[in-house]
Parts: structure tokens; C-alpha cells; sequence
């Protein structure tokens, strides 16, 4: 896969049909010049009973953690240029009642922050590798603008690259946390609730 300047290792593809394999099921791609690719994946799953989500969402309901009570209400601004990446974000964090401004690069995720009034965002989830202006100077740009909140603010870095010189990378440039892609739903929430200051 391949984003603005940034190539893909090609492992996506391998850990897919490695995943796909554990569940027993199949994998397939067809390829044409001109026409694009398509890659197949069939699942042999059961579904759940009205019964069995309800009684899932119950239990998820009654045991919720302290932290999602302290995201409701949240404003994020999510600095992500695949839309598919933007979409399961919003969509976590949505559940927990989190509300997303995206920005499809560092330099729009800037120019958003710049253009509300400080405070407005309780967070930002910063990409590292964007097209136009990648995390790392995105975060930088931010923690330079004079204005209360620019070096306040939390930036926590969200990247395929888990290697500890990567993430000292994202410190180094400003940020204040690290999330590694594909994100853990539970490694956002507490990540975020515990980036986000208190209320005022």
C-alpha cells in the first residue's frame, strides 16, 4: 500500500492470509491491468442471537471502566489521511462519546487548529506518515504556535512503526503518548483518557 511518499513493506497482504488461515477461511485476489485489484476474503461464521447481544451489550454496559465516562463529551481532532483508518477512529470513539474533527493531513490538522479558539480540542490523534505534512512536523508546527494551549495540548502519535526509536521519534517531536495500527479499542480509550487533562 502505498500513501503520498510512503511505500508499503508489502506484509499486509501476508499477515491478512495468515489471520484468514487461523479462522478457516479462504483468501483471493484477481488482478487486471487498467481495471484494479480485488481481494476476496470468505468467513464461515456464526452469527449472534438477539438474545446473546443483548446480553453482551448489558455486560459490556454494566463493567465499563471509569475512563470511558471521562471521554463522554470530548472533542478529538484526528489527523489521518485513510479514510478507512478515519472511519474505524470515529467510529470507536463515537461509542464512547467522543467527538472527531478530521484533518486529511498534518498541514490541515494545523490549519484546523489554528482556526478554533484554544481550548476547543481536549486532544489530538496525529498519523505519523501523511502526505503533504507528516505527523512528526505537524506536531512540531503545533507546540511552535504562540497561543495558550499549542504546547498543552495532548498529541499522542498513532503508527504501524512499534519500534522503541520510532516512538522516542514522536516524543522527540512533541508528542506526549504512542499508539500502534492497528489500534486495541481499550488502548485508546485509556490512552486518551489519560492524556486529556482534567476539566476545568
Amino acid at each position: 500500500d502505498a500513501t503520498g511518499a510512503y511505500q508499503g513493506t508489502g506484509l499486509g497482504l501476508a499477515i491478512t492470509k495468515a489471520i484468514v488461515d487461523k479462522m478457516g477461511g479462504t483468501i483471493s485476489v484477481t488482478s487486471a491491468p487498467g481495471r484494479g485489484t480485488s481481494i476476496m476474503v470468505h468467513l464461515s461464521m456464526a452469527l449472534a442471537t438477539p438474545e446473546q447481544v443483548a446480553q453482551e451489550s448489558a455486560r459490556l454496559h454494566a463493567s465499563s471502566p471509569e475512563h470511558l465516562q471521562v471521554l463522554a463529551g470530548r472533542r478529538v481532532l484526528l489527523c489521518e489521511d485513510s479514510n478507512v483508518n478515519a472511519l474505524i477512529t470515529r467510529r470507536l470513539l463515537a461509542k464512547v462519546g467522543v467527538e472527531v474533527e478530521v484533518a486529511q493531513n498534518g498541514q490541515v490538522g494545523v490549519d484546523l487548529f489554528q482556526g478554533h479558539d484554544p481550548g476547543h480540542y481536549d486532544a489530538i490523534l496525529m498519523d505519523v506518515r501523511m502526505p503533504v505534512m507528516d505527523g512528526l512536523e505537524a506536531t512540531r508546527t503545533i507546540r511552535s504556535l504562540a497561543r495558550d494551549d499549542a504546547k498543552a495540548i495532548p498529541i499522542i502519535a498513532m503508527t504501524a512503526d512499534a519500534f522503541s526509536e520510532d516512538q522516542e521519534r514522536t516524543i522527540a517531536s512533541g508528542m506526549n503518548a504512542h499508539l500502534s495500527k492497528p489500534v486495541v479499542p481499550e488502548d485508546l480509550y485509556r490512552t486518551l483518557a489519560e492524556a486529556c487533562a482534567p476539566r476545568r
